[in-house]
């Protein structure tokens, strides 16, 4: 079977679950043939779209990271105010992080952190949709389908869904989240998924001296054609079918593998996590636009001090190892990293603990992109709550990614009732850092 169901379950205090399905990789990328999206990717080059080469690596902290733990830990609050895991240092003068990151603190001269991003959504799927597509709907946390593409799938739409020359995928998501997709765009602007048979499709069990005779090819392919069909995620190859082959055959799929990687890169970026990273990076690399990587755990109603000792050394050590190795390669610019979730925790810890949800506050974390680093954007209020200086909405952060990519902010494109809408409305670049 091609078809494969993954059992994997995870859930958050709402109780939301979700049972994945991993779709064909090796001809189908999002709902459609290969052939198709690589067709999709010529035409946005023949209308003349600028199409920039820089990237995006989108670090999700799926649960609601507390921002008083990792990036303001507001040591001078009030004891209940204050991050339980203490702070660290960071290469930035007077700047502390909370006390479980000190490998991110070392490389903090690398990296912007925003201390006034704030949104009103405080539901886990809301949250993740505001965040992700800069529109909030409240109707997500209750069954409801997602109103607005993501930033993954607009540029897929924008830069077309395959690199030109690699046929890399535009848009991957290393695991999937939430009411991240293509909503009106339509399903071949859904991100490429390469986890489990995904990527095992992408190398083709076919003797090579084989290729050569199409028809050979593609009787070896029956099988996979006919389950593809049934699903209606192919309607038969197109004259983009030896791009496809290209694809398939080619260097492309070689990004996935972390054995062509330096084993003491592996090393330094770690297991788990930190592979999920440094395979985003190599992706990049290989012409990706934008790449999700999940990285759940951060629903903290209980025990947050345990529970962040638990769950950040992987973080930590990942991403200090992609910054420094982003910068090592002159990628800095290239390549922008952006680390978030879908709200904080409230300031006060609870009865448990814990932190609640929190959307008033939050933080970000940048590196690179060609954006100036090395600083903090914004202040937080004495107690965590709210923040002090100008807001920082979602449609800010999408502009900046907008920014980065090279996105028309005035891009549109027609909802499901064919009328043209704004893809960024009201939102504006981080001023700092530009």
């Amino acid at each position: 079977m091609l078809k494969v169901f993954s059992d994997r379950r995870f859930s958050d205090c709402e109780g939301t679950t979700r049972r994945e399905f991993l779709r064909i990789g090796s001809l189908g990328l999002g709902a459609l043939s290969l052939p198709e999206l690589l067709a999709a990717r010529a035409q946005a080059a023949a209308a003349g779209k600028p199409v920039k080469s820089t990237s995006v690596i989108w670090v999700w902290m799926a649960g609601g990271p507390s921002h008083v733990e990792t990036f303001d830990p507001h040591m001078q609050a009030p004891v209940e105010y204050r991050s339980t895991t203490g702070e660290v240092a960071t290469k930035l003068p007077g700047v502390t992080i909370g006390g479980t990151f000190p490998k991110i603190a070392s490389v903090a001269d690398k990296m912007a952190i925003v201390r006034s991003f704030a949104h009103n959504d405080s539901g886990h799927v809301g949250g993740t949709h505001f965040l992700m597509t800069g529109y909030d709907n409240r109707k997500v946390d209750n069954g409801g389908q997602p109103d607005r593409p993501s930033l993954g799938s607009i540029l897929s739409r924008v830069r077309g869904t395959n690199h030109p020359k690699t046929g890399m995928p535009t848009y991957v998501a290393m695991n999937r989240i939430r009411v991240d997709g293509p909503a009106f765009l339509g399903n071949q602007y859904a991100a490429f998924d390469p986890n489990g048979q995904a990527l095992k499709n992408m190398s083709l069990a076919v003797n090579e001296n084989r290729v050569g005779d199409r028809r050979t090819l593609l009787a070896s392919l029956d099988r996979m054609n006919s389950v593809v069909d049934r699903t209606g995620a192919m309607e038969g190859m197109s004259r983009f079918e030896d791009q496809a082959f290209n694809l398939v055959l080619g260097g492309a799929p070689e990004a996935f593998n972390l054995s062509k990687e330096k084993p003491k890169t592996v090393a330094r970026y770690g297991k788990g996590f930190g592979e999920q990273l440094l395979r985003a990076r190599r992706l990049c690399e290989a012409g990706c636009g934008f790449v999700t990587v999940q990285y759940s755990g951060w629903d903290m109603h209980r025990e947050i001090k345990t529970n962040m000792e638990k769950r950040s050394p992987e973080l930590d050590r990942g991403i200090a190892a992609f910054v420094e190795d982003v910068h090592q390669r002159g990628l800095s610019d290239q390549i922008l990293l952006v680390i978030t979730g879908e709200f904080g925790r409230t300031p006060k810890i609870n009865r448990t603990a814990g932190r609640d949800h929190w959307a008033p506050l939050s933080s970000l974390a940048f590196s690179g992109g060609g954006l100036k680093m090395g600083q903090v954007v914004g202040e937080s209020a004495p107690k965590a709550d709210v923040p002090k200086t100008k807001p920082i909405r979602p449609q800010d952060l999408m502009a900046t990614v907008f920014h980065v990519l090279g996105i028309d902010p005035q891009t549109q494109f027609p909802n499901n009732a064919g009328r043209p809408v704004y893809m960024l409305e009201d939102g504006h670049p981080i001023a700092e850092l530009i």
